[in-house]
């Protein structure tokens, strides 16, 4: 993440930043030992320097090398110490390795600088990131400086002193020099502090970092508690719709066709009765057809006549049986139809129909209705026109919509289609007319691809 990137490259640079100064100042010290011995050298003075001394220094050659090797093997173990990829005992290592080149750089300027020991706390305190962190810095800085002076001590005594070389110089150079020595340590402790700060700051912007994403995470998880509430409140309501529109138009239709041909059947009952039971087995015909529908709209299954049979063969098979049930003439004509409907599409033209002739025969008591499909400019157009008496309208001469036209809309509405009717009533006339149009796939798709957008 963007925060946490930038945290880690602060971090970063003030480590590079203390290892840099201490660099510096382990160059600039063990040059200025190595320097001056050198004088002392070519003065003839090396034996009244070392006479006072309590133990004989490295050559100038070994005092410079000596530090800057163990300063640069340090580096190394601190720089495999802070990779996360190692195992844990190869971390025992290196910081152990870290431990003895500090402790062997220290030595070898004669204790003059122990600001490395800081380094080796630098990078323990990178491993070590948490609550306690504080407490833990505390804790290495006195472990580390007690274990530099007990594993010193012995050499303390055979060390040579910083003072037996600023002794070579006159008073004002030996004061500058040391003043220089106190303000080179003084301010290795203000970089160490400036490094802390950084982590401790980086520390506790991850942790708000992490609070932050602790409580969108909630805010997520109670969004999607609501959500997958009011999720399944809508498939609870789109099931009810569906099943009201499946037992509307399958039971709905069914009832139709037995109710207009029980009409028929009571009147011819006594003047012929031969036809009466034929209109009879054709009503049990239909009922049965009924109870099927109704149980396969349970179970989510199409139709029995479009799982039989082409959509066209269905809607013939269904107009049929409904003119042989209640005597009213429907011409179905088919101009065109797409070549291939998914089966959502053939089940709602099926329906269409199923709901329009079953509307024109119980609410408008139509003899004749016409019902025309084609395709143009890829749309399906379904058109619906009966003689009956027409919808019933407002004041305003708008029809009043009923269940099967409120459930034919959704129906339709599902595939991106609409729906336009018109009665007869709103004019003072006749009949009753259905527009139904229906995007092909392509069409549809794009439609719904908008409406996304």
């Amino acid at each position: 993440m963007p925060g946490n990137k930038s945290s880690r490259a602060t971090r970063t640079l003030a480590h590079r930043t203390l290892l840099v100064y201490n660099a510096l100042v382990v160059f600039l010290l063990a040059g200025f030992m190595s320097v001056t011995q050198q004088k002392i050298i070519t003065s003839m003075g090396a034996r009244a320097f070392l006479e006072n001394l309590p133990a004989v220094p490295l050559s100038p050659a070994c005092g410079l090398a000596l530090p800057l090797v163990a300063l640069v093997l340090l580096w190394a173990a601190g720089h495999l110490y802070r990779q996360d990829t190692l195992p844990r005992a190869m971390h025992w290592l290196c910081l152990a390795v870290e431990i003895a080149a500090c402790l062997a750089c220290m030595r070898s300027l004669n204790l003059a600088y122990d600001g490395v020991v800081l380094l080796v706390v630098a990078d323990l305190m990178h491993r070590y990131e948490g609550r306690n962190q504080g407490y833990l810095l505390i804790g290495a800085m006195l472990v580390l400086y007690a274990l530099a002076d007990y594993s010193l001590a012995a050499f303390g005594v055979r060390a040579v002193p910083f003072d037996a070389y600023t002794g070579y110089y006159e008073e004002p150079v030996r004061a500058l020099l040391s003043a220089l020595r106190t303000m080179l340590t003084s301010l290795n402790l203000v970089l160490f502090v400036g490094y802390l700060v950084v982590i401790l700051k980086g520390s506790h912007a991850e942790r708000q970092r992490i609070a932050n994403l602790n409580a969108q995470l909630h805010d997520a998880n109670v969004r999607l508690r609501a959500y997958a509430i009011e999720a399944e409140r809508t498939a609870e309501t789109r099931e009810r719709n569906r099943l009201a529109r499946e037992i509307h138009d399958t039971l709905g239709h069914a009832l139709t066709g037995i109710a207009a041909g029980l009409d028929a059947c009571i009147v011819m009952v006594d003047t012929a009765p031969d036809f009466t039971k034929q209109q009879l087995v054709k009503i049990r015909e239909t009922a049965l057809r009924g109870i099927k529908d109704v149980r396969r709209s349970v179970k989510k299954l199409r139709p029995d006549d479009l799982e039989q049979m082409p959509l066209r063969d269905a809607l013939a098979h269904m107009t049929m049986e409904f003119m042989a049930a209640t005597g009213m003439d429907i011409r179905l004509n088919i101009q065109k139809l797409p070549e291939h409907l998914r089966e959502d599409e053939e089940e709602v033209v099926y329906r269409v129909v199923q709901e329009g002739i079953t509307n024109a025969n119980r609410h408008g008591h139509a003899a004749r209705q016409t019902i025309t499909i084609t395709v143009e400019q890829g749309k399906i157009y379904l058109l619906l026109y009966d003689d009956g008496e027409g919808a019933p309208v407002d004041a305003h001469g708008r029809v009043k919509e009923g269940f099967g036209l409120k459930h034919m809309k959704e129906r339709v509405g599902l595939l991106h289609g609409t729906v336009d009717y018109e009665s007869g009533q709103t004019y003072g006339t006749r009949g009753f007319s259905l527009t139904v149009i229906i995007p092909e796939r392509k069409d549809a798709e794009t439609l719904e691809r908008k409406n996304i957008g």
